[in-house]
Order: C-alpha cells, then structure tokens, then sequence
C-alpha cells in the first residue's frame, strides 16, 4: 500500500451558531466552497487536480441536504469534473472524510482528494433531521436513548468526574485558547471569511469568552437536570441501563460543554508522487485510522476505545504518542480519555477546543487533525493522535506523523 500524505490543513473562524453570529448570513455551500477555493489556491491545483471531495456534515437536511460536497464543488472554483460525496458519521464527520481519503489514496483509488466538513448550525439546527434514533419509539427504547448531556452525565457518574473537575478542565479550555490566539498559533490554518464583495466577516474564533473562571461557572445551573428528572424523565431510562447507579449526577453546564457554532474545515491528502508532480512539500504521513462502535446509551466514550483499537492496530502504544486533540464535546468526554490513558494534560488539547471555541459537528474532526498537525510543528514533534466521541455510541481516531 501507499503511504497517505497531508500536504495542507485549513479551516474558517467559527462563528456564534446564533442568528446574531458572524456567519450566519454565510450558507453552508459558500462556506464550503470558500475552503475549497483556499486549498486550490494555497496549493496551485489546476484542473482535475483531484480525485473527489470528501465532505461531512452531521445534520443533512435543507441548506445541508442533497449530495452537499457536489454543490460546493460546483460553486466552487474547482474543476467541474471533480466529483463530490457527502458523508456523515455525526460529530466524526469531518475525521472521517479524511480517513476515508487517506485510505482511498492508500488503496490505489487517485493519488489525491480534498476531504473536510462543514456544520452551520446557526441555518440549520442540530436534530432538524428528525434522526430514528430520537424520535421512533421502536429503537429509542430498544437502545434505551438518552439525549447526549444526559450521557456525558452519565460518564461522570459512573467514573466519578466532579462538577469542580469539569469545570475547571473548562476554565483550561477557555485560557489555552486565549493563549493561542493571542500567539498566533492558528495563522496557518484560518481563512478569514469574507462577503461577496470581499469585505470581511469574520478572520477569528468568536465564541469564546476569554476570563472565564469557576466562581462564573460555579453559578450556572446544570442543563440536563430537569430533562433527566422531570418525570417522565431520562434518567430512569439510564438507570434502567445502569442499575448499579443510585443516581446520575448532573454536573455539565453550558459553560463545561461544546459550543454551538457555524464552521468548515478542509485538508488536501494525496499520494507521495502527488507532491512530487507539482513541487508540494508533505506535512505529515497518515500512519492510522480507526473506528468503533459502543455503547450507545453512555454514548461518548468512543475516544478510548478507538484509541485502544488503534493503537493495537498500528503497533504503538499510548507512550508513543507526543500530542493529544480529544474534542470537547463535555469535559466529562476528555476526562475520561485522560483517566483512562493516564495522559498528561500538558500533552492534550495544548491550545484549548469545542468548549472554548465551539463544536460545528461535521467540521469538527477535520480542525482538531489540523490544530494537531500545527502544534506538532510548533513543538517539533513527530506523532499525533485525534479522536472524537460521535452520536449513537461510536468512535473515531487519526493518528498522523511528520515528515
């Protein structure tokens, strides 16, 4: 097999995935196809320059229904006979368009593809699909389905995650994203969105909230409570599940979960003989993909597991691995991975994320493989993992060495 390559990351400033946020005057398919028009440039692709496009998103409907990757292929400035397929393996979306590249290179089927993803979730609501799993009483009950908070509850529960604990994880968040932006560590990769008479909208990260600290946090209410107790509530369905609980504590708030937010993220992956024909230098070879079903009832602990599998696959273990990006979906989510892994926090999320600057679903997986690969040439180091828990109890994982 051949070895997969990534020659470029890039992705946009998340926006508020409110009516008052920055992008969300910006369509799912310009957002796209801006992404698009930025690798082609930054990389001088011309012509049928690439297999296909890869492009997740989690809610594909509306504005993000039909093959979306084709339609911001053709609004892009890419060439027409450059195909496009839409995928969406939820909050993975994004990871596993990349993945999915990386093996198709791999295997022989083109030397090249742009793979990313994109989630405007000011435009198009989270769970206006109307997903089976939340809705049809058939597998909602035979899954014993509880909404994701109720979950990330869950997880503190059972492996005895603090609300101090979570809120200071997200405390961390909040300051090691100041941090980065105010060093420029994500100049690389962001392309400032601009309007169509080129005036700008946004160039920076917009959700965060810079000084946050616990006494602030230690004021907000927990948001899943009521919707677990208030009968006919979801934590007896939990605790149908999990009878070994007495009780799920509550402990995840706005303030220690991911943010609502419009954003796209793409990378160019291609073969060795791909940068050689047009001068590109790699920035990284593709060692490992992985992904895994759970449980779909505790839903988020996917990263470990997936790293498990991994690791197992590729012959490494968890010592080998010199950064970590574990998306923030709930601090619950990443103090698991922590504990069950024993990773130094210094060696994870070094720049912060979705808590601090906002989860867009189908993106998501696409900007922490990028945020990876940018602080890994920072610190110069050699090998990377990502990893993200994704709806309906699966996980997904990247790992990527320099070159």
């Amino acid at each position: 097999m051949r070895d997969a390559y990534i020659y470029d990351a890039l992705r946009s400033p998340r926006g508020k995935g409110r009516s008052d946020g920055s992008l969300h005057e910006v369509t799912p398919v310009k957002l796209s196809a801006d992404m698009l028009n930025a690798v082609k440039v930054r990389n001088g692709l011309q012509g049928h320059a690439v297999e296909d496009v890869i492009w997740g998103n989690a809610t594909q409907v509306k504005e993000q229904g039909g093959c979306l990757a084709r339609t911001a292929v053709l609004a892009s400035d890419l060439d027409e006979r450059i195909p496009g397929l839409s995928i969406n393996r939820f909050c993975a979306s994004g990871m596993e368009a990349v993945n999915l590249a990386a093996n198709q290179v791999r295997g022989g089927a083109g030397d090249a593809y742009i793979a990313g993803g994109v989630e405007c979730m000011s435009r198009v609501p989270m769970g206006s699909d109307g997903a089976a799993i939340a809705v049809d009483p058939s597998v909602a009950m035979e899954t014993y389905f509880v909404p994701q908070g109720i979950s990330a509850d869950i997880i503190a529960t059972e492996f005895g995650i603090s609300r101090d604990d979570a809120d200071a994880f997200a405390v961390a968040s909040q300051e090691r994203a100041a941090d980065a932006w105010k060093d420029n560590r994500f100049a690389r990769s962001i392309v400032a969105i601009e309007d169509q008479n080129g005036l700008p909208i946004l160039d920076r990260d917009e959700y965060m909230r810079p000084g946050t600290d616990m006494q602030a946090l230690g004021a907000l209410k927990p948001a899943f409570k009521d919707q677990g107790e208030v009968m006919p509530g979801f934590d007896a369905v939990a605790l149908m599940k999990y009878p070994h609980l007495e009780n799920i504590n509550h402990i995840h708030h706005a303030g220690n979960s991911s943010g609502i937010v419009d954003g796209a993220a793409a990378l160019l992956i291609g073969s060795k003989e791909f940068g050689e024909t047009r001068g590109l230098t790699p920035r990284a070879r593709i060692r490992a993909t992985a992904k895994i079903g759970t449980d779909p009832t505790i839903m988020l602990t996917g990263p470990v597991p997936v790293t498990e599998k991994i690791l197992t696959d590729s012959g490494m273990a968890i010592g080998d691995i010199d950064l970590f990006e574990v998306n923030e979906a709930f601090s619950s989510v990443v103090l698991r991975f922590m504990q069950a892994f024993d990773v130094d926090h210094g060696k994870l999320n070094v720049n912060g994320g979705a808590i601090a600057m906002g989860h867009p679903l189908g993106a998501s997986g696409a900007i922490i493989i990028g945020t990876l690969l940018d602080e890994m040439e920072r610190q110069d180091k050699e090998t990377g993992l990502a990893t993200l828990c994704v709806a309906s109890g699966m996980g997904a994982a990247t790992i990527v060495e320099r070159v």
